[in-house]
């Protein structure tokens, strides 16, 4: 048989110093957050959107440092993987939380208080 179709490009795994610089990174991006709810330094929304940024570098930072994936590790293939999950979560959330809006909106009016809603035939 020849081995002429197999393509086994095993990637590269990272060195002690890729694996400290993603510890440390991460590290840093799990006490600031901390610190930031813990302390109040910011308004709830505020400190609320920073932990959401920070979550979002911490994503990239657990993908680069840890998991390896960058456009070059299996012909660019992972990260269209990785693509094509962001597309799916996002239309899965957003369609979630549509759902969820028109649900609310339209089961019971504004008006009616719980007590009214008991009294209901």
């Amino acid at each position: 048989m020849s081995s002429a179709h197999e393509t086994h490009d095993h990637a590269a795994h990272g060195s002690l110093k890729s694996y400290l610089i993603g510890f440390v990174l991460a590290v840093i991006l799990t006490v600031v957050p901390f610190l930031l709810a813990m302390n109040g330094y910011f308004t709830p929304a505020t400190t609320a959107a920073v932990v959401l940024g920070i979550a979002v570098v911490q994503i990239l930072v657990h993908l680069v440092y840890f998991l390896h994936l960058d456009p070059k590790s299996e012909g660019g293939w992972n990260i269209l993987a990785l693509i094509f999950t962001v597309i799916i979560l996002a239309i899965v959330l957003a369609g979630s939380i549509w759902v969820m809006h028109h649900l609310d909106t339209n089961m019971m009016p504004m008006y009616m208080s719980p007590d009214d809603v008991r009294n209901l035939p």
